[in-house]
């Protein structure tokens, strides 16, 4: 716990049979209270190796949920917990669970409700092996959402990500799709809720085990991504009513 806080992390898994292990070794117990692996139907062990590592909850989907999907049920299962605080961890060793007492600190004391990992504060994502490709993209794609959206986040595509339960129980996040978009989709929920967005500073590592989506659904992703700044900034100008954000 912190500050009488329950903390939970979730780990939305897909084939991490390679990574889980480092992932869950590093997670600091001493403030950790649970943490929830959800398996969306990976090909590889890593169902087995997160009973074998003695997770407690653990839910194995039976069929390939998507990313989005699959954050869904982390998010249910930990609010069902009564978490106070949730971190959402990608299993893929790409972020350190390190970081996790800086994030609930943020949140655990009422500066913020919802905390971001970023790997473009300092110089960590190209050092840290992010193709270049991605960067620019990354770089392009932020600086047109915070034009649309009026905000001044430096990333809004990290996995890595900590809410308060009260953000998790205001929006409505179950409307929202399963795929890779979803992560854009809650960050459009949070703002139009009137929520704030601390970031902190997060090495990162590319390497051949870690996940990474490939150059067509990251094209895919992009166009997404812009789909949803450019429906929120309609929807926040009067021009248009976008059913995820006004019911």
């Amino acid at each position: 716990m912190y500050n009488g806080k329950k903390i939970v992390v979730v780990l939305p898994a897909y084939n991490a049979e390679l990574t889980l292990e480092k992932t869950y070794q590093e997670i600091p117990f001493d403030i950790v209270d649970e943490v929830i692996l959800v398996d969306d139907f990976s090909k590889d062990n890593t169902y087995n190796l997160g009973k074998k590592l003695g997770i407690k909850h653990i839910i194995h989907h039976e069929e390939n949920k998507g990313y989005g999907g699959n954050q869904k049920t982390c998010y249910r299962k930990a609010l069902e917990l009564d978490a106070d605080i949730v971190i959402m961890l990608h299993p893929d060793y790409q972020y350190t669970p390190l970081l996790i007492p800086a994030m609930v600190s943020l949140i655990g004391t009422g500066l913020y409700q919802v905390v971001f990992g970023s790997r473009i504060l300092g110089k960590s994502a190209l050092t840290g092996g992010m193709p270049k490709y991605k960067y620019f993209a990354n770089r392009l794609l932020t600086f047109i959402q915070n034009v649309l959206m009026n905000q001044k986040l430096t990333e809004y595509h990290t996995g890595y990500r900590a809410y308060s339960a009260e953000v998790l129980r205001k929006i409505n996040f179950e409307n929202n799709s399963d795929d890779f978009v979803f992560d854009n989709e809650m960050i459009a929920l949070m703002f139009y809720n009137g929520f704030t967005i601390a970031e902190i500073t997060c090495p990162t590592k590319y390497f051949e085990e870690a996940s990474s989506i490939n150059f067509r659904r990251s094209v895919k992703y992009g166009f997404g991504v812009l789909g949803v700044s450019i429906l929120y900034f309609l929807t926040k100008k009067g021009i248009y009513k976008w059913k995820l954000l006004v019911n």
